[in-house]
């Protein structure tokens, strides 16, 4: 399938479902990795070099992105009995409904396409790891797995800001006995040393039945693995039921396209959670991390369409580790990373405007503001509950009601997050994510760029940052104009203005260079967006103690205690807002630095970012 194709395979289930919900949108998406050994003191993912050597030679002939899979190439083989180092592991889950999960094998895309029924196995696997978790800490899961008589030693890492792949490595080794020396030479020194010091344990075990399946399609051939089993770690165990699609061949846009294809097939929710992470969690007895945005490494080389593909794939990332922590609830980080998520992919779309087409941004810009907007009552709820309602009732031990307003926040805070649970349950919610992996895989905003446009992307970015950082800092500024006598709505457009600078910032500061201005200048944004930040909360919590009508359920007195308390602190707050702001506009702008121009070309308006 060639790239047009797959993106418009990739759009045409999000279109549909955005036009049914009324968003008419117009009928208008690479590079492998290989295996390196990790050098002395990197980080996992570090020293997996990207293949990039058909990008900016496409984009200045005005070609799609070569979508063959480049060869992955072998690292040094370590001393080990029958080591078999292997090419950066390629992987999507598709997490189903265990009554559901056979229909799958009978989907048209899975019987057209499979080269034939297929094979059994029953695997069963022990993870390893220190009694202080130290492998996983540094981003390794440690297994053995039993096939029939044959036992694997499987070492697997993280890799970078790419959302499906991760380094792998595989030893045959004789029992379910671990061989902890095979996998020395995949680490680091301290956290080798750790591993010598501390014995490694079994942490928990997996019991798998697995369908596996090789199906080809004309943009790669996939291997589709039915699991259906359990993990289980003391007395504790957790379900699994979900389809792996990991290529062997050809371009990762496969993988998307056919999750699309079993999408249109039934319900499935796409996760990058490895089975790993889950049976972590279970033995601890711990919900699923939410981990910050990842950050990017990028430098003054880089080019505009390398640019907008890491950014993406970051939010990409930043989305997928977010959603199983979100609808699990227990841990409310995981539902305010998701909105964060949302909120930096929306600023990454609106970056590209001046550059690429708007039907497709804006179909992706719909579909993440609606599923924002299904979980924003939900993440309210989490503020008030965790922290507005916890603060004041300790620092007024002595009103009555605070009990009674805290059942009543836990009800309405249940109820958001059914709502917000049924939206990620969703078809569209499936549909918007994974269409949204295929156009960044393909890099589909080339589809639709005009011949100069596919210049400037073949353009090192750094010009492109210093435009869009210089204008949005000077929207910030003149919204700011005799801050101290702004009124509150006019300081909250301020907070709008910095909260999108920051993102833009954390995008595109990388490209400036590791310099302390850039931190300095970061380090000041964030304060002056979270002093800012007590209008919106004060604001916010007025709608949600309107919401549970306090009064006529006995905990008026406590309502009044914390919308006391936050008057207060508003008026307290004032001299930090100052000086936040003072500290802030003092801040030397850190993509001037060493520039000898410092063009402001890019004005914001209502179409986005325009020349």
């Amino acid at each position: 399938m060639s790239e047009t194709g797959a993106i418009k395979r990739a759009l045409e289930p999000v279109q549909r479902l955005a036009k049914a919900n009324g968003h008419p949108i117009p009928e208008d998406g690479k590079k492998s990795s290989g295996f390196v050994v990790p050098a002395a003191g990197e980080a996992p993912g570090s020293t997996y070099p990207d293949n990039a050597s058909s990008h900016d030679e496409s984009l200045q002939a005005g070609l799609p992105a070569d979508e063959a899979r480049a060869e992955a190439t072998a690292p040094e083989t370590p001393p080990s009995r029958d080591a078999v180092p292997r090419a950066t592991e390629i992987e999507l889950k598709l997490l189903v409904a265990s009554d559901r999960l056979a229909a799958f094998n009978d989907a048209p895309i899975i019987a057209t396409n499979a080269r034939n029924k297929g094979t059994r196995k029953h695997l069963k696997a022990v993870y390893y790891d220190t009694p202080k978790r130290a492998l996983r800490r540094d981003g390794f899961s440690f297994r053995v797995r039993q096939s029939g008589a044959r036992f694997t030693q499987t070492v697997k890492a993280e890799s970078g800001n790419d959302p499906l792949r991760r380094g792998e490595w595989e030893a045959t080794v004789p029992s379910m006995a671990p061989d902890i020396a095979l996998a020395l030479p995949l680490v680091s020194d301290k956290l080798r040393t750790d591993l010598e010091r501390h014995a490694i344990e079994a942490v928990f075990s997996s019991d798998i039945h697995r369908h596996q399946r090789l199906v080809d399609l004309p943009s790669g051939t996939i291997e589709v693995a039915f699991d259906q089993g359990h993990l289980t770690s003391g007395n504790r165990s957790l379900p699994v039921s979900e389809i792996e699609l990991e290529l062997k061949s050809g371009s990762p846009s496969a993988i998307w396209e056919l999750a699309l294809r079993l999408a249109e097939h039934g319900s499935v929710k796409p996760s990058i959670r490895t089975k790993s992470a889950r049976g972590f969690d279970l033995a601890a007895d711990t919900p699923p991390r939410a981990p910050k945005p990842p950050k990017l490494r990028l430098d003054s080389s880089t080019s505009l369409d390398e640019a907008f593909s890491e950014i993406l794939r970051s939010c990409l990332l930043h989305l997928l580790q977010s959603l199983p922590a979100a609808e699990d609830g227990r841990d409310p980080e995981g539902m305010h990373q998701l909105r964060v998520a949302l909120r930096r992919l929306r600023s990454a779309l609106d970056l590209m405007r001046s550059v690429v087409s708007l039907n497709k941004l804006e179909l992706m810009r719909a579909e993440a503001k609606w599923l924002a907007a299904s979980l924003s009552g939900a993440r309210d709820w989490d503020v008030f509950r965790q922290e507005t309602l916890r603060t004041v009732a300790d620092g007024c031990p002595s009103v009555a009601g605070f009990d009674t307003l805290g059942d009543l926040a836990d009800e309405r805070r249940a109820t958001c997050y059914d709502k917000a649970r049924l939206a990620l349950a969703d078809r569209r919610c499936q549909y918007f994510v994974i269409g949204l992996g295929a156009w960044i895989e393909a890099r589909g905003w080339r589809s639709d760029v005009a011949p100069e446009g596919l210049a400037q992307l073949a353009e090192p970015a750094i010009h492109f940052a210093r435009n869009i950082l210089s204008a949005q800092h000077a929207k910030v500024l003149k919204r700011g104009r005799r801050f101290k006598s702004l009124p509150t709505e006019e300081r909250h457009r301020v907070r709008l203005a910095a909260k999108k600078l920051r993102y833009v910032a954390d995008f595109l500061l990388p490209l400036c260079g590791q310099r302390k201005s850039a931190r300095r200048f970061s380090r000041r944004l964030a304060d002056l967006q979270q002093e800012l930040g007590v209008y919106n909360d004060m604001a916010t919590t007025t709608s949600l103690l309107a919401d549970v009508d306090a009064g006529s359920t006995g905990s008026g007195m406590a309502a009044a205690a914390i919308a006391g308390w936050q008057a207060h602190a508003m008026v307290g707050i004032e001299a930090r807002l100052l000086k936040a702001w003072s500290e802030f506009t003092g801040a030397k702008a850190p993509w001037s630095v060493d520039a000898p121009e410092q063009p402001a070309k890019l004005v914001q308006t209502n179409a986005g970012w325009l020349r």
